[in-house]
């Protein structure tokens, strides 16, 4: 079942935030995750055996949506990034963590009070995954409706409200907002996305093609200079699959298949692979 959806109604583009890896001999890179708090933690706990030092670790977005238990999610995100740093002395920045789909519509549900139409983007969010954020945060869907109807006061209201207990768990709010766009090696080697890119575009104008995706992405051949371009999101979840320049390791978390954490060299070889069960 094809679950990528179109950038939503009513909103512009966000300016994109692309960061330099350095030259890291190897890179693992996690893919979405969409709310599976169980399967993060037990895929974490094998993935601090396996790291080593200088290496780096990119989440390729999609933390929140469709799953049961979108706050333990990022608790546990947040968590092992302290556990990195506290007791593994990893430096802060050889852990990157990009904006997904989900996030990027959980930050407009929360600005919806200035869509052109906001019963109808809501609704649209809704059937794309934001239902389970929502939920996760003390909304409800069934009262939104009325609230928009009633103009934009009340709507903004109803926001307020949201933000509100959205940022009453600690560090969420930073979290999400400071997601990142994409990350690449220093010899632009390496590019790491969350759902595509644009194949007619250069790497600066991508904007939300990051976390969208865009048609062709799947055909590519070559794109600028990277030897390897690694997705975390696959709106048909076939698992991982690398056929270089691409390397799409989404294995279907969240709709029936596991939550992979894949290293990569800084060649763009996919070396070791790590897999748990939903």
């Amino acid at each position: 079942m094809n679950h990528s959806p179109d950038a939503p109604p009513g909103f512009d583009d966000l300016p994109a935030m692309i960061v330099s890896l350095g030259q890291p001999e190897r890179v693992w890179a996690i893919p979405a995750i969409f709310g599976q708090a169980g399967a993060l933690r037990r895929l974490h706990e094998a993935l601090a055996a396996r790291l080593q030092p200088g290496d780096r670790l990119v989440y390729l977005g999609n933390y929140m949506g469709y799953g049961p238990d979108v706050v333990g999610t990022i608790d546990e995100v947040l968590a092992f990034h302290r556990r990195l740093i506290e007791t593994l002395d990893w430096p802060a920045h050889h852990v990157i963590h990009l904006r997904g789909a989900q996030e990027e519509m959980w930050v407009k549900l929360l600005q919806i009070q200035w869509a052109m139409k906001p019963d109808e983007t809501f609704g649209w969010l809704m059937r794309h995954g934001a239902e389970a954020t929502l939920r996760a945060y003390g909304g409800e869907p069934q009262h939104a409706s009325s609230r928009f109807r009633s103009g934009v006061v009340v709507t903004t209201r109803w926001t307020n409200e949201l933000r509100e207990r959205f940022t009453g768990h600690p560090g969420h709010d930073a979290f999400v907002h400071g997601l990142l766009a994409a990350a690449l090696t220093a010899d632009r080697g390496m590019l790491f996305v969350s759902a595509g890119i644009d194949p007619d575009k250069p790497l600066t104008k991508q904007v939300d093609n990051f976390w969208w995706g865009a048609p062709g992405f799947d055909g590519l051949t070559s794109y600028d200079t990277f030897r390897t371009i690694v997705r975390g999101y696959d709106a048909d979840h076939r698992g991982k699959i690398i056929a270089p320049p691409l390397a799409s390791i989404d294995g279907g978390c969240g709709f029936g298949g596991p939550l992979y954490a894949v290293c990569f060299t800084s060649s763009g070889e996919a070396i070791e692979e790590l897999s748990v069960e939903v």
